[in-house]
Protein backbone atom coordinates (compact mmCIF):
# COMPACT_ATOMS: atom_id res chain seq x y z
CA UNK A 1 0.00 0.00 0.00
CA UNK A 2 1.22 3.55 -0.35
CA UNK A 3 2.54 5.42 2.07
CA UNK A 4 0.72 8.82 2.46
CA UNK A 5 2.82 11.52 4.32
CA UNK A 6 1.25 14.75 5.42
CA UNK A 7 3.70 17.54 5.76
CA UNK A 8 2.72 20.72 7.64
CA UNK A 9 4.59 24.15 6.54
CA UNK A 10 4.53 26.96 9.41
CA UNK A 11 5.49 29.82 6.67
CA UNK A 12 5.02 30.26 3.46
CA UNK A 13 8.85 32.18 2.30
CA UNK A 14 11.58 31.21 0.76
CA UNK A 15 13.33 28.53 2.70
CA UNK A 16 9.75 26.68 3.05
CA UNK A 17 8.97 26.85 -1.14
CA UNK A 18 12.65 24.62 -0.72
CA UNK A 19 10.87 22.32 1.94
CA UNK A 20 7.84 22.36 -0.11
CA UNK A 21 9.53 21.14 -3.55
CA UNK A 22 11.33 18.72 -1.23
CA UNK A 23 8.03 17.26 -0.04
CA UNK A 24 7.45 16.72 -3.68
CA UNK A 25 10.06 14.29 -4.55
CA UNK A 26 9.21 11.88 -1.21
CA UNK A 27 8.64 8.52 -2.23
CA UNK A 28 4.65 7.92 -1.83
CA UNK A 29 1.93 10.27 -1.60
CA UNK A 30 2.39 13.69 -0.24
CA UNK A 31 -0.11 15.87 0.77
CA UNK A 32 0.73 19.64 1.55
CA UNK A 33 -0.43 21.97 4.08
CA UNK A 34 0.38 25.32 4.95
CA UNK A 35 0.17 28.07 7.26
CA UNK A 36 1.03 31.57 7.27
CA UNK A 37 -0.56 34.86 8.50
CA UNK A 38 0.68 37.02 5.43
CA UNK A 39 -2.07 37.17 2.94
CA UNK A 40 0.56 37.79 -0.02
CA UNK A 41 2.94 34.83 0.86
CA UNK A 42 0.10 32.67 0.93
CA UNK A 43 -1.00 33.86 -2.60
CA UNK A 44 2.57 33.19 -3.72
CA UNK A 45 2.78 30.15 -2.31
CA UNK A 46 -0.84 29.18 -4.06
CA UNK A 47 0.69 29.91 -6.97
CA UNK A 48 3.68 28.22 -7.16
CA UNK A 49 2.25 24.94 -5.44
CA UNK A 50 -1.68 25.05 -6.48
CA UNK A 51 -2.38 21.10 -4.90
CA UNK A 52 -1.02 22.74 -1.58
CA UNK A 53 -4.15 23.19 1.12
CA UNK A 54 -3.88 26.75 2.62
CA UNK A 55 -4.44 28.30 6.07
CA UNK A 56 -3.40 31.93 7.57
CA UNK A 57 -2.57 30.06 11.49
CA UNK A 58 -0.65 27.45 12.78
CA UNK A 59 -3.19 26.67 15.65
CA UNK A 60 -6.25 26.10 12.64
CA UNK A 61 -4.31 23.61 10.34
CA UNK A 62 -2.97 21.75 13.35
CA UNK A 63 -6.25 21.14 14.68
CA UNK A 64 -6.99 18.32 12.52
CA UNK A 65 -6.09 15.39 13.86
CA UNK A 66 -2.99 13.72 13.54
CA UNK A 67 -2.14 10.57 11.65
CA UNK A 68 0.96 8.49 11.63
CA UNK A 69 3.82 9.88 10.36
CA UNK A 70 2.30 13.76 10.00
CA UNK A 71 5.73 15.91 9.70
CA UNK A 72 5.40 19.74 10.99
CA UNK A 73 8.34 21.81 9.49
CA UNK A 74 9.22 24.94 10.82
CA UNK A 75 10.38 27.55 8.27
CA UNK A 76 10.03 30.42 10.24
CA UNK A 77 12.53 32.59 12.71
CA UNK A 78 14.10 31.07 16.23
CA UNK A 79 12.04 33.17 18.72
CA UNK A 80 9.17 31.55 16.59
CA UNK A 81 10.41 28.45 17.54
CA UNK A 82 9.85 26.69 21.30
CA UNK A 83 6.00 27.99 20.62
CA UNK A 84 4.95 26.73 17.52
CA UNK A 85 7.47 23.65 18.45
CA UNK A 86 5.20 23.40 21.35
CA UNK A 87 1.78 23.53 19.58
CA UNK A 88 3.08 20.72 16.77
CA UNK A 89 4.53 18.50 19.15
CA UNK A 90 1.31 18.72 21.10
CA UNK A 91 -0.81 18.07 18.11
CA UNK A 92 1.12 14.70 18.03
CA UNK A 93 3.33 15.34 14.93
CA UNK A 94 6.67 14.55 14.82
CA UNK A 95 8.75 18.27 14.16
CA UNK A 96 11.65 19.48 11.50
CA UNK A 97 12.91 22.92 13.07
CA UNK A 98 14.85 25.14 10.77
CA UNK A 99 18.35 25.56 11.79
CA UNK A 100 19.00 26.69 14.49
CA UNK A 101 17.01 24.67 16.47
CA UNK A 102 15.97 27.14 19.23
CA UNK A 103 16.71 30.68 21.04
CA UNK A 104 18.63 29.13 23.84
CA UNK A 105 19.52 26.14 25.69
CA UNK A 106 16.86 25.91 27.96
CA UNK A 107 14.19 26.29 25.31
CA UNK A 108 15.66 23.49 22.88
CA UNK A 109 15.48 20.79 26.41
CA UNK A 110 11.67 22.19 26.43
CA UNK A 111 11.19 20.94 22.99
CA UNK A 112 13.01 17.80 24.03
CA UNK A 113 11.49 16.29 26.89
CA UNK A 114 7.74 17.05 25.02
CA UNK A 115 9.29 14.87 22.21
CA UNK A 116 10.46 12.19 24.34
CA UNK A 117 6.57 12.53 26.62
CA UNK A 118 4.85 11.91 23.53
CA UNK A 119 7.11 9.51 21.87
CA UNK A 120 7.61 11.80 18.82
CA UNK A 121 10.74 13.57 16.89
CA UNK A 122 11.82 16.63 16.42
CA UNK A 123 14.95 16.68 14.30
CA UNK A 124 17.05 19.64 12.93
CA UNK A 125 18.04 21.05 9.57
CA UNK A 126 21.13 21.55 10.50
CA UNK A 127 21.95 17.79 9.16
CA UNK A 128 22.06 19.56 5.53
CA UNK A 129 25.68 19.12 5.04
CA UNK A 130 26.27 16.06 7.69
CA UNK A 131 26.14 13.24 4.89
CA UNK A 132 27.54 14.22 2.14
CA UNK A 133 30.21 11.72 0.28
CA UNK A 134 33.30 13.67 1.19
CA UNK A 135 32.21 13.57 4.80
CA UNK A 136 31.40 10.70 4.97
CA UNK A 137 34.92 9.53 3.32
CA UNK A 138 36.51 11.59 5.93
CA UNK A 139 34.66 10.03 8.54
CA UNK A 140 35.75 6.55 7.68
CA UNK A 141 39.44 7.48 7.85
CA UNK A 142 38.92 9.07 11.16
CA UNK A 143 37.10 5.34 12.27
CA UNK A 144 39.30 3.15 10.62
CA UNK A 145 41.92 4.13 12.40
CA UNK A 146 43.58 5.46 8.73
CA UNK A 147 44.92 8.63 10.89
CA UNK A 148 46.33 7.02 13.96
CA UNK A 149 45.37 8.97 17.16
CA UNK A 150 43.36 11.97 15.91
CA UNK A 151 44.82 14.83 17.68
CA UNK A 152 43.67 18.03 16.21
CA UNK A 153 41.35 19.83 13.82
CA UNK A 154 41.16 22.95 12.13
CA UNK A 155 37.83 24.74 11.20
CA UNK A 156 37.99 27.95 9.68
CA UNK A 157 35.90 29.36 7.24
CA UNK A 158 35.77 33.33 6.55
CA UNK A 159 34.24 35.46 4.07
CA UNK A 160 34.50 38.85 3.43
CA UNK A 161 30.83 40.05 3.13
CA UNK A 162 28.08 37.48 2.98
CA UNK A 163 26.42 38.53 6.22
CA UNK A 164 22.56 37.66 6.05
CA UNK A 165 19.83 40.31 6.02
CA UNK A 166 22.72 42.70 4.71
CA UNK A 167 24.48 40.94 1.72
CA UNK A 168 22.13 37.58 1.60
CA UNK A 169 18.10 37.32 1.84
CA UNK A 170 18.85 41.51 2.56
CA UNK A 171 14.78 41.79 3.42
CA UNK A 172 15.33 39.59 6.20
CA UNK A 173 16.34 42.34 9.01
CA UNK A 174 15.37 40.22 11.33
CA UNK A 175 18.04 38.09 11.21
CA UNK A 176 20.56 41.37 12.14
CA UNK A 177 18.15 41.19 15.57
CA UNK A 178 19.19 39.06 18.62
CA UNK A 179 15.93 39.31 20.10
CA UNK A 180 14.31 37.42 16.97
CA UNK A 181 17.62 35.38 15.83
CA UNK A 182 19.25 34.84 18.91
CA UNK A 183 22.57 35.62 17.30
CA UNK A 184 24.47 36.53 14.28
CA UNK A 185 26.76 34.20 12.59
CA UNK A 186 26.99 31.37 15.35
CA UNK A 187 23.27 30.93 15.45
CA UNK A 188 23.34 31.22 10.94
CA UNK A 189 25.85 28.63 10.19
CA UNK A 190 27.35 27.27 13.77
CA UNK A 191 24.69 25.03 13.51
CA UNK A 192 25.69 22.96 10.11
CA UNK A 193 28.96 23.00 11.58
CA UNK A 194 29.32 21.63 14.74
CA UNK A 195 26.47 18.96 13.56
CA UNK A 196 29.44 18.05 11.01
CA UNK A 197 31.94 17.63 13.63
CA UNK A 198 30.35 16.11 16.02
CA UNK A 199 29.40 13.44 13.50
CA UNK A 200 32.75 12.92 12.28
CA UNK A 201 34.76 12.91 15.84
CA UNK A 202 31.78 11.44 17.61
CA UNK A 203 32.36 13.06 20.82
CA UNK A 204 31.11 12.25 24.10
CA UNK A 205 31.93 15.93 25.74
CA UNK A 206 32.89 19.11 24.11
CA UNK A 207 34.47 21.90 25.75
CA UNK A 208 34.75 25.48 24.75
CA UNK A 209 37.34 26.63 26.42
CA UNK A 210 37.63 30.08 25.37
CA UNK A 211 35.74 32.06 22.49
CA UNK A 212 35.46 35.44 21.28
CA UNK A 213 32.52 37.15 19.13
CA UNK A 214 33.04 40.33 16.98
CA UNK A 215 30.89 42.52 14.79
CA UNK A 216 33.67 44.59 11.92
CA UNK A 217 32.48 47.79 10.99
CA UNK A 218 31.39 48.47 7.25
CA UNK A 219 29.43 51.03 5.01
CA UNK A 220 25.92 50.40 6.00
CA UNK A 221 22.95 51.93 4.39
CA UNK A 222 20.44 50.13 6.48
CA UNK A 223 16.61 51.46 6.89
CA UNK A 224 15.83 53.54 10.10
CA UNK A 225 14.85 51.62 13.07
CA UNK A 226 16.66 48.19 11.69
CA UNK A 227 17.94 46.49 15.24
CA UNK A 228 21.62 45.25 14.13
CA UNK A 229 23.19 43.65 17.42
CA UNK A 230 24.37 40.44 16.75
CA UNK A 231 28.02 38.86 15.78
CA UNK A 232 29.32 38.28 12.26
CA UNK A 233 32.88 36.65 13.06
CA UNK A 234 33.43 34.27 15.90
CA UNK A 235 36.21 32.29 16.80
CA UNK A 236 36.58 29.19 19.59
CA UNK A 237 38.81 27.05 20.97
CA UNK A 238 37.34 24.06 21.71
CA UNK A 239 38.30 20.28 23.30
CA UNK A 240 36.49 17.41 22.01
CA UNK A 241 36.80 14.51 24.23
CA UNK A 242 36.36 10.67 22.98
CA UNK A 243 34.91 7.44 24.07
CA UNK A 244 38.08 6.13 24.02
CA UNK A 245 39.69 8.69 26.35
CA UNK A 246 41.45 10.47 23.70
CA UNK A 247 41.00 14.19 23.01
CA UNK A 248 41.06 16.38 20.13
CA UNK A 249 41.54 20.06 19.84
CA UNK A 250 39.72 21.85 17.63
CA UNK A 251 40.18 25.55 16.36
CA UNK A 252 37.07 26.65 14.99
CA UNK A 253 36.40 30.46 12.94
CA UNK A 254 33.56 31.78 11.60
CA UNK A 255 33.06 34.87 9.41
CA UNK A 256 30.57 36.08 7.11
CA UNK A 257 31.92 39.56 7.90
CA UNK A 258 35.68 40.05 7.97
CA UNK A 259 38.61 42.74 6.78
CA UNK A 260 41.05 39.72 6.57
CA UNK A 261 41.27 37.21 3.97
CA UNK A 262 38.45 34.93 3.06
CA UNK A 263 40.03 31.22 4.28
CA UNK A 264 38.18 27.90 4.14
CA UNK A 265 40.34 25.30 5.74
CA UNK A 266 38.93 22.03 7.21
CA UNK A 267 41.57 19.33 8.50
CA UNK A 268 41.65 16.65 10.57
CA UNK A 269 45.42 15.77 11.89
CA UNK A 270 46.47 12.84 13.49
CA UNK A 271 49.52 10.66 14.45
CA UNK A 272 49.74 8.65 10.97
CA UNK A 273 47.86 10.86 8.17
CA UNK A 274 45.43 13.83 8.21
CA UNK A 275 43.01 14.65 6.14
CA UNK A 276 41.73 17.88 4.46
CA UNK A 277 37.98 18.20 2.77
CA UNK A 278 35.16 20.39 1.19
CA UNK A 279 32.11 19.51 3.41
CA UNK A 280 29.83 21.26 2.10
CA UNK A 281 29.99 19.99 -1.73
CA UNK A 282 27.85 22.96 -3.31
CA UNK A 283 26.76 22.31 -7.14
CA UNK A 284 27.79 18.32 -6.18
CA UNK A 285 31.22 18.64 -6.45
CA UNK A 286 34.22 18.17 -3.85
CA UNK A 287 37.91 16.98 -3.24
CA UNK A 288 39.31 14.86 -0.20
CA UNK A 289 42.91 14.84 0.38
CA UNK A 290 44.15 11.99 2.34
CA UNK A 291 47.90 12.94 3.65
CA UNK A 292 50.27 10.11 5.05
CA UNK A 293 54.22 9.66 5.51
CA UNK A 294 56.04 7.45 2.84
CA UNK A 295 59.29 6.87 3.30
CA UNK A 296 59.81 9.95 5.20
CA UNK A 297 58.27 12.18 2.55
CA UNK A 298 54.39 13.40 3.01
CA UNK A 299 52.49 12.09 0.52
CA UNK A 300 48.82 13.18 -0.35
CA UNK A 301 46.32 11.45 -2.86
CA UNK A 302 43.20 13.60 -3.57
CA UNK A 303 39.86 11.88 -4.45
CA UNK A 304 37.16 13.76 -6.05
CA UNK A 305 33.55 13.63 -5.66
CA UNK A 306 31.07 14.62 -8.13
CA UNK A 307 27.64 13.64 -7.15
CA UNK A 308 25.56 13.82 -4.20
CA UNK A 309 21.85 11.79 -3.30
CA UNK A 310 20.16 14.82 -2.88
CA UNK A 311 20.30 18.54 -2.70
CA UNK A 312 20.94 20.35 0.19
CA UNK A 313 17.62 21.72 0.78
CA UNK A 314 16.10 18.31 0.27
CA UNK A 315 18.20 16.66 2.93
CA UNK A 316 16.52 17.56 6.00
CA UNK A 317 12.87 16.29 5.37
CA UNK A 318 14.11 13.53 3.03
CA UNK A 319 15.99 12.15 6.51
CA UNK A 320 13.75 12.82 8.82
CA UNK A 321 11.01 10.58 6.60
CA UNK A 322 13.24 8.04 6.53
CA UNK A 323 14.26 7.79 9.81
CA UNK A 324 10.13 7.67 10.86
CA UNK A 325 9.67 5.21 8.50
CA UNK A 326 12.74 2.96 10.25
CA UNK A 327 15.38 2.96 7.88
CA UNK A 328 18.64 3.87 7.25
CA UNK A 329 19.42 7.55 8.10
CA UNK A 330 21.66 10.62 8.37
CA UNK A 331 18.44 12.44 10.31
CA UNK A 332 19.61 14.66 13.33
CA UNK A 333 17.24 14.22 16.24
CA UNK A 334 16.05 14.67 19.77
CA UNK A 335 19.07 14.13 21.78
CA UNK A 336 21.48 14.51 19.51
CA UNK A 337 20.23 17.72 17.79
CA UNK A 338 19.79 19.03 21.19
CA UNK A 339 23.94 18.63 21.84
CA UNK A 340 24.80 20.03 18.69
CA UNK A 341 22.61 22.90 19.70
CA UNK A 342 23.54 23.48 22.65
CA UNK A 343 27.82 23.59 21.78
CA UNK A 344 27.16 26.52 19.68
CA UNK A 345 25.21 28.36 22.77
CA UNK A 346 28.14 27.24 24.95
CA UNK A 347 30.53 29.75 22.50
CA UNK A 348 28.23 32.02 23.34
CA UNK A 349 27.95 31.70 27.05
CA UNK A 350 31.65 31.12 27.26
CA UNK A 351 32.49 34.72 25.36
CA UNK A 352 30.07 36.53 27.40
CA UNK A 353 31.46 35.24 30.56
CA UNK A 354 34.88 34.42 30.09
CA UNK A 355 34.48 31.21 31.20
CA UNK A 356 34.66 27.81 29.98
CA UNK A 357 31.91 25.51 28.83
CA UNK A 358 31.33 21.81 29.02
CA UNK A 359 28.39 19.51 27.18
CA UNK A 360 27.78 16.54 28.00
CA UNK A 361 26.23 14.06 25.19
CA UNK A 362 23.01 12.67 26.52
CA UNK A 363 23.50 8.91 27.92
CA UNK A 364 27.65 9.65 28.67
CA UNK A 365 28.83 9.98 31.81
Amino acid sequence: MTRTTRIYLVGAGVIARFHAQAAQRLPGETQLIVADPNPAARADFAGRFPQARLFDNATTMLAEPAQSGDIVVLATPPFTRLALGTQALSSGRHVLCEKPLAMNAQEAEQLLALAKARNLLIGCCSARFVDTPTTREAKRLVDSGSLGAVYHATFVQRVQRFRTGIEYQPTSRWFLDSSKNGGGIVMDWTPYDFTMLNSVLAPVRVEVVDAWLANPATHLSLPAGTVFDVEEHAGATLRFHRADGTKVNVTYERASCTHGEARSVLEIEGTQGAVRWNWLMIGGKGELTHTTDVDGKPSSVTQTFDKTELPPHDRPLHYLWKRIAGQPSAAVVNADAVFNFRCLRAVYDCANTGQPQSIQREGQA
